[in-house]
């Protein structure tokens, strides 16, 4: 199993990337502030639009660190890739079975599935914990409904519908799960670009970070991050990573979250409210929800398929694995992360 290393994440707005031998350094206006050895890191982030060094970007591309760049609210802008890896054969094995309608529908078909099904267990297990909620009981009815739907779903248009009411009802019943700072953090569905709630501005940065994740892992094991199943193929669009990410998002998304705002680890404070231009997360915000995901990453998990423990930060690499295996044929279908 691949090592865990630290992403670096470098919230600086005008910070300035660029190499020196082996070291990836860190300058603002022109003054060094931080480096660290190329080897010891797997990925880097940084929000802002200074930039980084041509030398930088080959270091990454040669080292096989991942260089994601997000503006200062969190927004993807863009990613360096280096050359392409991986075996030639796996990727044309991946590209028939895209290319193939009925395969295609059923690896779409389990990734939603998986993503409902994990949106049914985080509403369950928050009855086993706080006991009975009708709104709560009632969204997680609905996703056993929609599950059942979408296994038996024998068109892409139609299952694009019931993922999109199911992820509906889920979101619906989403405030309910909001047990701490209530008031502070109301929430009445999912929007983004921008986010207009300090909650969805979190979403969608733990997806962004997420995709980022997955789209790393895909290209680490051989496989084409742009060439999925489930979600249209488009230039610049990781399809594939948009795919796993679905049955990702619920716990590795939502759950940390909900965690950070029920242990009041982030506040309303946290958080800058500019009106028609959405709400974003204040330097010291992001500081406290970047170090909140470093750490849970290194937090151990027993895999519920590979039955063997992980870093919470190697699920996106463990599923990339199982998916490798199954375009190979080596596996009979796709297991996708359930949470229990």
């Amino acid at each position: 199993m691949r090592k865990l290393l630290n992403t670096l994440y470098v919230t600086t707005p005008d910070s300035y990337l660029s190499k020196d031998g082996q070291n990836v350094v860190i300058s603002v206006r022109q003054q060094e502030v931080f480096r660290i050895s190329v080897l010891n890191i797997e990925s880097i982030v940084t929000f802002g639009y200074m930039g980084a060094s041509p030398g930088l970007m080959k270091l990454c591309a040669d080292s096989g660190v991942s260089l994601c760049f997000l503006s200062p609210s969190g927004r993807f802008i863009s990613r360096v890739q280096g050359p392409v890896k991986g075996n030639v054969l796996l990727r044309k094995a991946q590209y028939a079975l895209a290319d193939d309608e009925a395969t295609s529908l059923e690896l779409a078909k389990i990734c939603i599935a998986g993503k409902v099904q994990n949106y049914r267990n985080i509403l369950r297990r928050f009855l086993r914990d706080y006991g009975g909620n009708e709104v709560v009981e009632s969204a997680a009815s609905e996703m056993d409904k929609a599950k059942r739907l979408i296994l038996a779903c024998n068109a892409k248009g139609a299952l694009r519908g019931l993922e999109g009411s199911a992820a509906s009802s889920y979101f619906s019943a989403f405030p309910q799960l909001i047990i701490n700072q209530q008031d502070d953090f109301p929430f009445a569905g999912r929007n983004r670009r921008p986010p207009r709630d300090a909650v969805n501005a979190m979403l969608s940065l733990a997806y962004t970070l997420l995709t980022n994740d997955v789209t790393s892992a895909l290209e680490s094991v051989g496989l084409d991050p742009y060439v999925g199943f489930f979600h249209t193929l488009r230039p610049g669009r990781t399809s594939l990573a948009l795919d796993m990410v679905e049955e990702l998002r619920a716990y590795m998304g939502d759950r940390f979250i909900l965690s950070l705002i029920n242990r009041r680890q982030i506040t309303k404070q946290d958080f800058i409210f500019q009106g028609e231009e959405g709400v974003k997360l204040t330097d010291n915000g992001r500081k406290i929800f970047l170090s909140a995901w470093q750490s849970r990453k290194r937090d151990m998990i027993t895999h519920p398929f590979l039955e063997e423990k992980i870093p919470f930060g190697l699920i996106p690499f463990a599923q990339a694995m199982l998916m490798a295996r199954c375009i190979r044929g080596d596996i009979d279908t796709y297991p996708v992360f359930l949470v229990k």
